[in-house]
This record gives structure tokens, C-alpha cells and sequence, in this order.
């Protein structure tokens, strides 16, 4: 089935794997006319500044990212199932470069200069992502497959900052391993092993 995909669509993929690569500062919409093969002007056609850019392709990125955390919700009946899937899914990503950082971690990183239309888009994902580790981490408390020290909002938060930093480390590394080796402790604490 050939699917075509909107101008739109293509112009927000390119923002991504540009913000990915070098941040909110790091491009330009001449660098998405020379990728698309379309005039400047067309850009401003569909997204009339850099912040409206931007910010569709963080609502966008939080749909996918909230489809896809339902999706694990509807496959794993196990919470500690929803969470390896979750921290495998990155593992793959990074590993075969097809998405090797969170968009939103990425901007995050650029907070204090993100206009606060795109700021305040960056906060909601992440408020959204805690949100649900930390219903995946109280509903596995409850069956009993984690062991948590720390309310689940707290351990959420750590395992959020545990998988991004992952993230910054294996590119910083320039290597996928490094992501697994900080990760997979973190997964391995919160786990209840049977006697």
C-alpha cells in the first residue's frame, strides 16, 4: 500500500531528526527546504514560525508517545512486562539509530531559551511519561512484582532521569551499550526475585 505523506508531515520529520541532532537552535528552515526539496516560503506556508513548528511536532510527538504507552498498557498485562517494553523499546531505538533520543529531552535541555509555547509542551510530556511510570510502578508494587524504596512518583521520576541520562550517555559515548549497562540495574532493583 503506497501511502503519501503530506508536506506537513515530512516537514515535522525532518524538524525531528534536525532538533535530535543538534537542538532547537541547531536548525533552520532553509536546513528543512535543502532536506525537502521545497522552498522556504511553503515551510511558512505550514508552520508560519520556528514555534509553531516546533510545538506541532511536540503535540505530535506526545500523541505517538501516549498511543504508544496505551498500546503497552493493552499488550503487557504485567506491569514489570510494560516497563521492560518500555526501556526496550529505547534499547532498540538507540541501538539502531532510528530514534536515538527523545525529542522532548532534547529540548529539554534547552529550556531557558525554548519559547514558552514549546517550553510549556516539553513540561506536559513529561509530566504525561511520569504519569504513567508512576502507575506502572504503583500497579506492580501492588501485585507485588517491584520493590520500591520510595513512593512510586518519586521512583518514576528517578527511572525517567535514569533513561534519559541513558540516553545522553550512549551518545556521548558513542556507544548503544552504555544505555543497557545504566538501565538495566535500575530495572533489576525495582524487580522482586522470589525466594
Amino acid at each position: 500500500m503506497n501511502v503519501m505523506i503530506s508536506t506537513s508531515e515530512k516537514i515535522l520529520d525532518v524538524a525531528q531528526s534536525l532538533i535530535v541532532a543538534g537542538g532547537y537552535n541547531g536548525f533552520s528552515y532553509a536546513d528543512i527546504s535543502d532536506a525537502i526539496g521545497i522552498r522556504k516560503a511553503s515551510i511558512h506556508h505550514h508552520f508560519p514560525t520556528k514555534a509553531e513548528l516546533v510545538s506541532a511536532l511536540v503535540d505530535r510527538y506526545r500523541q505517538q508517545t501516549e498511543q504508544g504507552l496505551k498500546s503497552l498498557r493493552e499488550r503487557s498485562a504485567s506491569p514489570a512486562d510494560q516497563l521492560q517494553s518500555y526501556v526496550n523499546f529505547w534499547q532498540a531505538c538507540i541501538r539502531d539509530g532510528s530514534l536515538p533520543f527523545c525529542v522532548c529531552a532534547m529540548l529539554a535541555g534547552e529550556m531557558p531559551m525554548l519559547p514558552e509555547q514549546v517550553a510549556s509542551r516539553v513540561r506536559a510530556h513529561f509530566h504525561q511519561l511520569a504519569g504513567w511510570l508512576t502507575s506502572v510502578l504503583r500497579a506492580g508494587a501492588e501485585q507485588r512484582l517491584f520493590r520500591l524504596d520510595k513512593q512510586p512518583e518519586a521512583e518514576a521520576q528517578m527511572l525517567m532521569a535514569s533513561v534519559h541520562g541513558a540516553m545522553l550517555s550512549a551518545r556521548a559515548f558513542d556507544d548503544p551499550a552504555v544505555f543497557a549497562a545504566i538501565v538495566m540495574p535500575q530495572i533489576a532493583k525495582l524487580l522482586v526475585v522470589d525466594s
